[in-house]
């Protein structure tokens, strides 16, 4: 009889900068490199065990974009499922890490792919890693379209608010000729 397989989730987590990093965890009872992630807790859907996941070994609050794949590999005799999203993280750390981890490396693809310890996983990191990359610079750049066109709209609504300015009523002033000097009584 098969044995139900484990199911888990996590995060191809990057932060901005440049060029874009990814965090890879350092196991601290294997002292093996790993992308984070985890199993479900009962009741809890992947999307969510993956952010919560993701935050216990980071120490990172993320942002969760787009689904990346799935990842399946045998795990002391049963199939372990991970599902991966593409995440960003906050500037600083919000948490300690959870205690199974040792330490958080935040390092660009390349590097990260060096780092990890399983095959498996740098095999789906050199295949997601660089859409994750992509799907991220494109997120950056619509962010930036929206805040200019925002700040334009700010603009407007600014110029638009603003009261016209009333000019004072043209008054003609009346043009006095100079007498000529001829003219003027010799007193």
């Amino acid at each position: 009889m098969a044995r139900t397989p484990v199911l888990a989730a996590g995060g191809i987590v990057l932060r901005r900068e440049a060029p874009p990093r990814i965090a890879v965890v350092r196991l601290r009872k294997r002292n093996e490199w790993v992308l984070p992630k985890g199993k479900l807790d009962d009741g809890e859907t992947p999307r969510a065990a993956a952010e919560r996941e993701v935050l216990e070994e980071t120490g990172h609050a993320v942002d969760v974009h787009e689904f990346l794949g799935t990842l399946v590999y045998d795990s002391g005799g049963r199939s372990k499922v991970v599902h991966y999203w593409r995440m960003e993280a906050g500037g600083r750390p919000v948490r300690e890490l959870m205690s199974d981890i040792r330490e958080v490396d935040w390092l660009p693809l390349e590097l990260a792919l060096a780092r990890l310890s399983r095959g498996y996983e740098r095999a789906f990191l050199e295949n997601v890693g660089p859409i994750a990359l992509q799907a991220a610079a494109l997120a950056e750049r619509e962010r930036r379209v929206r805040a200019r066109a925002a700040a334009a709209e700010r603009r407007r609504s600014r110029a638009a608010v603003q009261p016209a300015v009333e000019e004072e009523p043209a008054v003609e002033t009346p043009v006095v000729a100079e007498t000529p000097r001829s003219w003027r009584s010799r007193t």
